[in-house]
């Protein structure tokens, strides 16, 4: 870590997070970790459903624990017109609120932007959707998942002739979370010069379609004649590129580029398959893929996982095992940049979660504090905002001002 010799880049910046589950509470999360004030606001008595998402220890999701950390919490029922009122003086004072609910809905609830923008007009007010504010879909609801289906993505993965897997991470939430922060940012540096703030209108689907760096231009530039497919292990177009197995596990090799792909050859075929001018360039070994992957997998099954990575090595041919979560999380290099966070949780005691990967020259980005406890900071927040001591007792009192400890 880098020594604190500067202020946390969005150091003075208030964040309303009235997000749930993962691209918004991911999204703001970032934005606490790079010192913005973030006040994670939620909805009586359940909270963010986040909440309610397995992993479980004790009664405290790991899923909310993980997206939450660094903020504070309110939790405020907003169809009281006391809630709303607070809700707008905390608006008022914002200057990025972060939504991720169908659109239309939180206009109805008072809260969209042309209403908080005409109180302040500075706030950057940024929207998730699975398919954003306009075009025939905009109303339908989504998740990830229906977001990478329709992406195209998914077609891509998996093995030909059956049915694409499931990617097992939070592809579209965590990609158009990451837009979100950077948008948000520019946003933020515009309003410098403009005085005034605007509405981001972010989608799942139009995130993960513009993560194509191959299919889009492939299928457009060869006028609809290629669609690229699923293909297993391998990429036909980038040889050799890839997954293989050797006797205690698998790994894959990056040997498509022209230098790496000599000394491999070389090292698994020996001097006169690396002579065959057939495979000395990129189109060459793509034309002949099927050969260089038999010589490719028979080299690696024969060995095991470390002494394939022990000649690789040796030539300087990128190449990496296959590592689960239990790897990752000892991995050395993981460890030496700081990956695996651990925080000591009031009830839970030590927890690892997982870090984010910014890392700046002139300040920690290491967050400050544990995910609250849902209405954590209810009392703190509403005096901070000039709510006398006899209403906030009165708006407890009524549930307006919720927490369930």
């Amino acid at each position: 870590m880098h020594a604190s010799t500067q202020a946390k880049p969005l150091a003075g910046f208030r964040v309303i997070d009235y997000s749930h589950f993962l691209a918004g509470p991911f999204l703001s999360r970032c934005l606490a970790a790079m010192g913005a004030e973030v006040i994670k606001v939620e909805r009586p008595t359940e909270g963010d459903a986040g909440r309610h998402h397995a992993y479980f220890i004790g009664d405290y999701s790991g899923y909310f624990l993980q997206q939450n950390m660094g903020k504070k919490g309110l939790c405020v029922n907003l169809r009281d017109p006391r809630g709303l009122a607070l809700m707008h003086k905390l608006t008022d004072t914002a200057d990025v609120f972060v939504e991720n609910y169908r659109p239309g809905a939180l206009k109805k609830l008072g809260l969209g932007y042309d209403e908080l923008s005409g109180r302040n007009p500075g706030l950057v007010y940024c929207s998730i959707s699975a398919y954003g504010h306009t075009g025939p879909d905009a109303h339908r609801a989504g998740f990830g998942l229906i977001a990478e289906a329709k992406s195209g993505i998914m077609a891509m993965v998996g093995n030909p002739g059956e049915a694409p897997p499931l990617l097992r991470v939070s592809l579209g939430d965590m990609y158009t979370g990451i837009h979100g922060v950077a948008a948000i940012c520019a946003a933020l540096l515009g309003r410098v010069k403009s005085g005034k703030g605007q509405h981001i209108d972010l989608s799942l689907y139009d995130c993960l379609v513009s993560m194509h760096d191959y299919a889009v231009q492939c299928y457009t530039l060869s006028g609809g004649k290629e669609i690229p497919v699923q293909t297993g292990h391998d990429m036909p177009n980038s040889t050799l590129y890839g997954v293989f197995s050797a006797k205690d596990g698998d790994l894959v090799i990056a040997a498509q580029v022209d230098d790496a792909w000599k000394r491999f050859a070389k090292l698994a075929g020996g001097d006169t398959f690396a002579a065959d001018t057939r495979f000395h360039t990129s189109a060459g070994r793509n034309d002949n893929r099927l050969e260089i992957l038999a010589v490719a997998k028979a080299w690696v099954g024969a060995r095991s996982v470390a002494d394939c990575l022990s000649a690789l090595d040796a030539i300087d041919v990128p190449a990496a095992k296959v590592q689960n979560i239990a790897e990752v999380l000892v991995d050395p290099q993981i460890i030496a940049r700081g990956m695996v966070l651990e925080q000591d949780h009031p009830v839970l005691g030590k927890i690892k979660l997982p870090n984010l990967p910014f890392r700046f020259s002139g300040c920690d980005t290491s967050p400050t504090c544990v995910a609250p406890e849902m209405g954590q900071h209810n009392r703190e927040i509403a005096q901070s905002l000039g709510v006398d001591a006899d209403e906030i007792d009165a708006m407890v009192r009524d549930g307006v001002l919720y927490s369930p400890a």
